[in-house]
């Protein structure tokens, strides 16, 4: 049984005994065992552990974890500190800039957001060495839409940060007017410039945040 820590394990704690998580599991035990996994598996699910349900204000949500050593450690779009910063996070952090100012980080940790109620999420948690992508379909999606129909659930609004085709897919369980919804191509560099560069959404989150009577994010990684 695993266990969040959070009031997670009471909204989504029901998952981890379901049929399709119990096979997940298995599985995850034979790959953890025979080949090179990433995340750790300590750090599966430390988007929901940084980030408790009732205080999700945003969520940015990725495709599946980094494959490369030393970069995924549970969170969306997030590298260890120390760690060459991808590509994508790279132009992340450029339109970060281009939108409110704020100077591109050295680090990529995105743990400061996390703390902040930015619930970054993978659609898959997990992933092979050198190899994207090979981890869906084995039960992870089942679980990643549970966690966005019951963020759509909440009373209090969120803004739903959607970046490419994979993860605007996932808008059909966001039905609940009171939450935003942000959609823009995927910060990559093989799509930035079909949209994602000059979407403003960092400002765009925080107007509606405060419109919504909710303090905004302090999108600063290194204070």
């Amino acid at each position: 049984m695993v266990t969040i820590g959070n009031d997670w394990d009471g909204v989504i704690g029901a998952e981890f005994e379901k049929e399709y998580y119990l096979k997940l599991r298995q599985f995850l035990k034979s790959e953890y065992a025979a080949r090179d996994i990433y995340p750790g598996m300590y750090d599966i699910f430390n988007a929901l552990k940084l980030t408790p349900y009732s205080e999700v204000k945003a969520v940015i949500l990725g495709q599946d974890p980094y494959h490369e050593p030393g970069q995924a450690h549970g969170l969306s779009f997030s590298v260890r500190d120390g760690t060459e910063l991808p590509p994508s996070l790279k132009n992340i952090y450029k339109e970060l800039e281009s939108d409110i100012g704020i100077k591109p980080a050295k680090t990529g940790d995105l743990t400061a957001w996390a703390k902040q109620g930015v619930l970054l999420m993978n659609a898959v948690l997990t992933v092979r060495r050198g190899q994207a992508n090979s981890h869906r379909g084995m039960g992870w999606e089942i679980f990643t839409d549970e966690v966005i129909k019951k963020l759509n659930e909440r009373s209090t609004p969120v803004a739903f940060i959607l970046w490419g085709a994979n993860a605007r897919s996932k808008k059909a369980f966001i039905t609940n007017p009171i939450h935003g919804v942000f959609e823009s191509a995927h910060p990559s560099p093989l799509s930035a410039y079909g949209g994602f560069f000059g979407s403003r959404v960092f400002s765009r989150v925080n107007r509606f945040l405060v419109e919504n009577e909710i303090p905004p994010i302090d999108w600063r990684v290194e204070k």
